[in-house]
């Protein structure tokens, strides 16, 4: 058996996130059927983190294994062949059997889009906030982020995980225009749902509902309800995955 890293992009959109869902379609269950079906036998994928529903990748990495003789670019061209239009493949490569597209990952960097007038052409992609946000405070509140690592307080309530400790080494906020900004976070690994709540939770700051020393105040909580609002899905990319 030989092992293969697959690096791919996808527009989350109609799906019901990465992985395998018994009520909708996932990107996990069209990239196994490809694979599948093109090396003749079935292939299990692997990905580097689960993202939810809507939620978008612009660099993915995957593992599979296969006995079967692969040619890696003839692979790639025959996948976006076969491949639906919102996933696309970029490269594959063979790699050693201990590594892992999960958790040999040493950093994950993902991006929440905001826009703050209403925008046709943002929509899609961006979250529409129908008031103005101090980022300066923001970003001031944002760094806060690196002096912890413990987050259960942007954790999911009642989900089952062994550890809520994250290496936090980046969060800020970009300006890319008058009206739009992206909020970057890079971490070593993420809990459910904690990029959004995140970001709910400074837009908070960024309202002046919540001081910096309260943004604090959340975090050493470690409460759920302490934070804010989950941030709507389609607005969020998963930008990048090292090894």
């Amino acid at each position: 058996m030989m092992r293969y890293f697959i690096t791919f992009s996808y527009d989350g959109t109609r799906y019901h996130g990465w992985q395998i869902q018994p009520n909708g379609i996932s990107v996990q269950e069209e990239l196994q059927t490809a694979l599948s079906v093109l090396l003749h036998r079935p292939t299990e994928v692997v990905g580097a983190g689960r993202t939810d529903a809507g939620v978008h990748a612009r660099r993915m990495v995957a593992h599979f294994d296969t006995d079967a003789a692969v040619d890696c670019g003839q692979l790639v061209y025959k996948l976006n062949r076969f491949l639906p239009r919102d996933i696309s493949v970029s490269c594959m490569k063979p790699v050693a059997d201990d590594m892992h597209a999960r958790f040999s990952a040493t950093s994950r960097t993902y991006h929440y889009y905001v826009h703050t007038v209403k925008e046709p052409f943002l929509r899609a992609y961006s979250c529409e906030l129908h008031y103005q946000l101090d980022f300066d405070l923001m970003n001031e509140a944002a760094a806060v982020l690196m002096e912890y690592d413990d987050f259960a307080a942007f954790c999911k309530s009642h989900v089952d995980v062994k550890t809520t400790l994250c290496t936090v080494t980046t969060a800020r906020w970009h300006r890319l225009s008058p009206v739009s900004w992206y909020f970057e976070i890079t971490a070593n690994r993420f809990l459910r749902n904690m990029v959004r709540a995140v970001v709910g939770t400074l837009i908070e700051v960024g309202r002046h509902r919540l001081t910096v020393d309260g943004f604090r105040g959340v975090i050493e909580s470690g409460r759920r309800t302490a934070a804010g609002e989950s941030m709507p899905g389609h607005a969020l990319f998963l930008e990048d995955v090292k090894y």
